[in-house]
């Protein structure tokens, strides 16, 4: 019978519009004592960037993660701390895998389904719900989207992913000042937008700069609370 054949069809066609939406992936790793944020862990102490890891994954997670304009899902490292109680169960998870940053954001790349796909770590002060909606606005007519960061890095990509995933991230200079322009030099001859100029926080200074910047969730380190952890 016809009816029960286009009522199958409807219902095919439903299931690959649900499929493809739009997708945020925030990579974080997980806020382990000694083991994130190692390099204002130096020059602060390792709980308060510790605590600063944590709460400012928090922030990001209350402000970002729960928009309905976009799926949201938290890229974890290392593989063997994917759950737990650093992070909300109602969010996905998937872990990041192995490989320096470049394989492990081809990984989830190539490995999510259909539909843009846009990263961002955890530790950017300034990152709001307009920059991610900004940013898979702009995938909507390019093919990749950067948001550039002062030091020469970048704190958000994004990529269409149609009609192929392009592979954006090979031989990039992570932590280097050459770190947007050699991801730029993989995907040469496409269409890219860029976003507003944004600071991360990877040292002391950046912390003091960024003061405030995350809300009531991250405090600052000379908060008694923020003593070293055991």
């Amino acid at each position: 019978m016809p009816r029960p054949r286009r009522r199958r069809k409807n219902a095919s066609a439903s299931r690959r519009a649900a499929t493809f939406c739009r997708r945020l992936i925030i990579f974080a790793k997980s806020p382990v004592a000694g083991r994130v944020k190692t390099r204002l862990g130096r020059q602060t102490g390792i709980g308060c960037a510790t605590r600063f890891a944590r709460q400012s994954a928090a922030a990001l997670l209350a402000r970002v993660a729960y928009d309905g304009r976009w799926q949201t899902t938290i890229a974890i490292s290392p593989d063997a701390i994917c759950a737990g109680r650093f992070w909300p169960l109602g969010i996905r998870q998937r872990s990041q895998g192995s490989g320096d940053l470049g394989r492990r954001m081809q990984r989830v790349m190539e490995q999510m389904p259909p539909g843009p796909v846009v990263i961002v770590g955890t530790d950017i002060p300034a990152l709001r719900p307009a920059h991610i909606a900004k940013a898979f606005s702009c995938i909507g007519r390019h093919d990749a989207v950067f948001g550039p960061a002062r030091d020469g890095g970048y704190w958000l990509v994004g990529l269409r992913r149609r009609p192929r995933v392009v592979r954006a991230f090979g031989g990039v200079r992570w932590s280097s000042a050459y770190a947007l322009a050699d991801t730029l030099a993989n995907i040469e001859g496409l269409r890219i937008a860029y976003l507003a100029t944004l600071s991360d926080v990877d040292d002391a200074r950046d912390l003091a700069a960024s003061r405030g910047g995350f809300g009531r969730r991250v405090l600052p380190c000379g908060n008694p609370d923020l003593s070293p952890l055991p």
